[in-house]
């Protein structure tokens, strides 16, 4: 888990090695081991290391192998020794004792531009060559690792931490209307090329930047796709398969001995702390395993501390709970470690950061177990309606027997829901969610927001094998979900890894049959039948039994109430007074509440007049991240 940063000007102006040394020092609070800055004329890189493996206690960035070729990477390689050997196969001398930005820079010299469809992990990483006078960068396949840029005439600035590039004077604070109306309308912003500061771009996930005159070529390298259906002759061959590509993914996300698993009473949670403890009782008999779980003991009924401290005795697993009945909404939204560098829509954010924090006092690195719903969990009604669709009736028919024979029951197929669709040509008119009433109107016409709305709502055919998993593993929000634990959006060293998101797992889990094995979890609870208890592997999928913020909202006084005051900055994108009618609407009939305007109030109130500004308040930055 690194901080990395740098600044190329193809104009061949020198770097500003004082500004570069004090972007680097920024990124101190994820990268409090070693800092470090290499500076040769045009090119600067910089480099904040929080070392997390013992492979990384004398590993060195910026590095290079030769002198010409530079790199500065936040990266975990995966699957080290098969890249190991296809880079002796190619030459390379020696190349399994580098660390990762080592392996990472063999690639380069071997495949160039390509070395990113060699590589396996998570990573966001730059590299200088200076043979070719290029700067390339890439991404990780799904976004785990962040990467933002800027470019400034003949000058292009990165950093995987946006608040960093900020600090470059040249960057203006000028606001990404797009991104906000996004923000409003869904959540999230639905674009992953741009952030939420219109000079700040973000690279997207599975994609490479390359740089040779100072122009930007953002290019894709890997796109999610389904291949040739696996078939086994034997059940058990499903079963051993997948136990042992798991068993290489969460391997590959130790290689330490102190760590935290977030572990909820779930399978998806507990299969992942139930394999990283066996791996790490088989290779050390010195670790230190510790699970972690947010629980509610009286706002609504939640039944996961039951079934984790059940899980946690069987696997000999100290766990600690945080017990989230007392937050509010909206708390401590306006101290420095809640600051977010873009809005989010999470009105109990609190909640997260206290977690991350207890994790972050014992380990540096923390688990999940994201995203064994979207992967193992196919919905039936979605995956029948999807094989009618697209006319594949002999599938349809054999598989609604294997569902019958697998679950004892028949599919709840949503015949009702499928002839309103069909008469309506959309989703039904009388549920979902709705355009806002209380958008600025100027603001909504000015960006076509109606149209955008449209867009994105739009239903558009699934996936004919996998329709669910697909939909959840493209969306954009899914994405922002896990760039919302990396540390450069935290503030919080702590590295999450997230082991059913390894691409050799999700690969083999998109190329099985997902009836029966990837319909209720069947895969996962059968691999588990002799490490978990019976209790844990046989639970049905529960959601949580409530809504946390809409409960809070009936017991108490709703945040738009009181200090809820139409600023000039928020009152450019949402009618005040329009939203808290809708608000109380919604309450008072036990709707969900469509909180973004206040979120984006809090996150406004912390950035008053950003585009008034400019260069005048670096120190404001840093104090917003705790960094001195």
């Amino acid at each position: 888990m690194s901080g990395i940063v740098g600044m190329v000007d193809f104009a061949g102006a020198p770097v500003d090695r004082q500004l570069l040394r004090k972007m680097t020092e920024f990124l101190a609070y994820r990268g409090p081991d070693a800092r470090d800055v290499r500076a040769d004329g045009p090119v600067g890189f910089g480099h904040a290391v929080l070392r997390t493996t013992s492979a990384s206690a004398h590993e060195r960035q910026p590095c290079t192998l030769d002198g010409q070729v530079w790199i500065t990477a936040d990266a975990r390689v995966d699957d080290r020794e098969e890249l190991v050997r296809q880079l002796v196969a190619r030459g390379r001398v020696e190349p399994g004792a580098a660390g990762d930005a080592g392996l990472i820079l063999h690639a380069y010299h071997v495949w160039g531009e390509d070395c990113v469809e060699h590589l396996l992990g998570d990573f966001a990483f730059a590299v200088w060559d200076g043979r070719e006078r290029r700067l390339f960068c890439a991404r990780d396949h799904l976004g785990v690792k962040l990467f933002y840029y800027a470019r400034l005439g003949s000058c292009v600035v990165f950093s995987n931490t946006l608040n960093c590039v900020r600090l470059h004077p040249a960057v203006s604070d000028g606001l990404n209307d797009r991104a906000i109306g996004d923000f409003l309308l869904f959540g999230a912003n639905q674009d992953p090329a741009t952030t939420t500061f219109a000079e700040i771009q973000r690279l997207p996930p599975a994609h490479t930047l390359s740089c040779v005159d100072g122009a930007p070529r953002v290019r894709r390298y890997w796109t999610l796709s389904i291949g040739r259906e696996i078939r086994y002759a034997r059940a058990g061959e499903y079963v051993e398969r997948f136990g042992e590509l798991l068993r290489n993914a969460v391997a590959d996300r130790l290689r330490t001995e102190r760590i935290g698993v977030l572990m909820s009473g779930g399978l998806d949670s507990t299969t992942v702390a139930a394999t990283a403890r066996a791996l790490l009782s088989k290779e050390t008999r010195s670790f230190d395993l510790r699970a972690y779980t947010a629980v509610y003991e009286t706002l609504i009924p939640d039944q996961e501390r039951r079934y984790s401290r059940v899980a946690a005795d069987a696997l000999g697993v100290p766990i600690s709970y945080l017990n989230t009945d007392h937050y509010a909404l909206y708390e401590r939204w306006d101290e420095p470690e809640l600051r977010r560098p873009e809005p989010v829509d999470v009105p109990l954010l609190a909640i997260y950061v206290d977690q991350l924090r207890k994790v972050a006092a014992h380990s540096r690195v923390a688990l999940t177990g994201w995203d064994g719903d979207a992967l193992l969990s196919e919905r039936p009604s979605l995956y029948f309606r999807t094989l009618f669709e697209y006319g594949r009736f002999g599938r349809l028919l054999a598989d609604l027997g294997r569902y019958v024979v697998s679950q004892r029951q028949l599919p709840r197929v949503g015949i009702r829901t499928g002839l309103k669709r069909w008469l309506f040509g959309k989703d039904p008119p009388d549920g979902g969610p709705r355009f806002p009433a209380w958008l600025d109107p100027a603001f909504a016409q000015r960006l076509e927001l109606r149209a955008r709305w449209a867009q994105v709502q739009a239903r558009q055919r699934g996936h004919p094998r996998r329709p669910y998993a697909v939909r959840v593993l493209t969306s954009r929000n899914w994405v922002g979900l896990f760039e919302s634990y990396e540390p450069g959006v935290t503030s919080c060293p702590v590295e999450v890894r997230h082991p059913l998101l390894d691409l050799r797992v999700v690969d083999y889990l998109l190329s099985i049959p997902a009836v029966p094995w990837c319909i209720d979890k069947r895969l996962l609870r059968m691999a588990t039948s002799t490490v978990l208890p019976e209790a844990v592997r046989r639970r049905p999928k529960a959601p949580l039994a409530g809504d946390p913020v809409g409960q809070l909202l009936r017991q108490g006084s709703p945040p738009w109430a009181s200090g809820f005051a139409p600023a000039a900055e928020l009152a450019r994108y949402v009618d005040c007074d329009a939203f808290r009618q809708v608000a109380r609407e919604e309450a008072s009939q036990g709707r969900t509440v469509n909180m973004s305007p206040v979120s984006l109030y809090y996150w406004l109130r912390r950035y008053p007049s950003l585009a008034q500004q400019e260069g005048s308040h670096d120190d404001e930055r840093v104090a917003a991240h705790g960094v001195d």
